[in-house]
């Protein structure tokens, strides 16, 4: 598989649009470990390989275990999880599928119990954003394994 050409490069101004709606969602005050779960489980689905390396070694060098992050495909099954972490897991795979699923009121409902109206859509839009990035790089085929976290402790 070869790379394709830099989105960056390319449109410098979807590139930066792409960034400030990631600035959005890290200003929303969703806690960046939860962020970092979501982020990596739409990648999972997504088939994104360079964006699960980044979000899974950027939730690593923040204090995250690997066995969470081991065990996120299978989140249902796996006890660790907090019913919060839960519930917005649940509304990622929703939202990232709506294509071929709807978002179900089970769902949603559970979502209201975790989250306020506020925080649902900042949720949403981290998942928007996520899709977004996920899309690009595997449409690009963006190079993987070379991400170093800037959360990573210099040794």
């Amino acid at each position: 598989m070869h790379q394709r050409l830099s989105y960056k490069v390319a449109s410098p101004e979807a590139f930066r649009a792409m960034l400030n709606m990631e600035e959005v969602v890290h200003d929303s005050g969703l806690e960046e470990s939860l962020l970092e779960l979501v982020k990596s489980r739409a990648s999972q689905i997504n088939g994104c390989a360079w964006c699960l390396d980044m979000h899974t070694k950027d939730a690593r060098a923040q204090g995250e275990t690997e066995q969470r992050l081991y065990l996120l495909p299978v989140w249902r099954e796996a006890p660790c999880y907090s019913e919060r972490e839960r519930a917005a897991l649940a509304w990622t795979e929703a939202v990232t599928l709506v294509a071929t699923q709807e978002v179900s009121d089970a769902v949603y409902a559970d979502a209201r119990v975790h989250f306020d109206e506020k925080a649902l859509v900042d949720l949403t839009l981290a998942i928007i954003a996520i899709n977004g990035w996920n899309r690009l790089n595997v449409a690009f085929r963006t190079h993987v394994g070379d991400y170093i976290s800037p959360h990573a402790v210099a040794s």
